[in-house]
């Protein structure tokens, strides 16, 4: 599953508890990465978190831990593979959904890169910076910043809950759960979601050059 993101924090917007809203984009950030060891550890503290959250956080939470706790480990793995990285439309990267595989996607991510930094983080080098776990996680720890990103890819995540519901995926109670600690979706983002539901992401026809500027890249062979 997608690695930590270290230290640092800032003030949380109002509307939901600071607290219940770290605890829940915790929560999340490592129910959306791969259901492996490190996941399973730390399910009573997830369960936890569902008790004591207000709702519908609580419910959301409760219902896939559930799910989590009622399916066998290697059918879960299976589900969690069959479903985020064989579905385009279920991708958990954010900036996939408006770039694709394209040159402008490399922009995008430099964008993530460059706000976890600027909040004294490091992002996981396991992972790219726009995984929707690692985005979440980064909100928890550091919740102006991280709140701001995953608004700016609102669109995003609303494209991935209509999949997820086309799908009648478990998952979309985790989705649900980030969706109830985020600020209402404006409509021009819920528009958007829809057109790229349609639409699907871009494609690049012709070979790619490498992600962002050649300072960002290292020496090429």
């Amino acid at each position: 599953m997608s690695g930590p993101l270290r230290h640092q924090s800032a003030a949380a917007p109002a509307k939901v508890r600071p607290h219940d809203r770290a605890r829940a984009l915790a929560a999340t950030s490592l129910l959306l990465g791969y259901p492996d060891s490190a996941l399973w550890a730390e399910l009573p503290m997830i369960e936890a978190v569902a008790r004591e959250s207000p709702q519908p956080v609580a419910a959301c939470l409760a219902r896939f831990t559930h799910y989590m706790r009622s399916t066998p480990r290697a059918e879960l793995a299976a589900t969690y593979v069959g479903t985020f990285d064989l579905r385009r439309r279920c991708c958990l990267y954010l900036t996939y959904f408006s770039f694709g595989d394209t040159r402008n996607r490399g922009m995008a991510l430099l964008r993530f890169t460059e706000t976890y930094r600027r909040a004294g983080f490091e992002p996981p080098e396991e992972e790219l910076p726009d995984h929707l776990a690692v985005a979440c996680n980064f909100a928890a720890l550091a919740p102006g910043p991280g709140l701001e990103l995953l608004s700016e890819h609102r669109a995003a995540i609303e494209t991935l809950r209509l999949a997820l519901a086309d799908a009648r995926s478990a998952y979309l109670d985790v989705v649900d759960a980030l969706r109830a600690v985020l600020p209402v979706a404006a409509g021009q983002d819920l528009a958007k979601a829809q057109e790229l539901a349609r639409a699907g992401p871009p494609f690049e026809e012709v070979g790619l050059e490498p992600f962002g500027p050649p300072e960002y890249m290292g020496r090429r062979r």
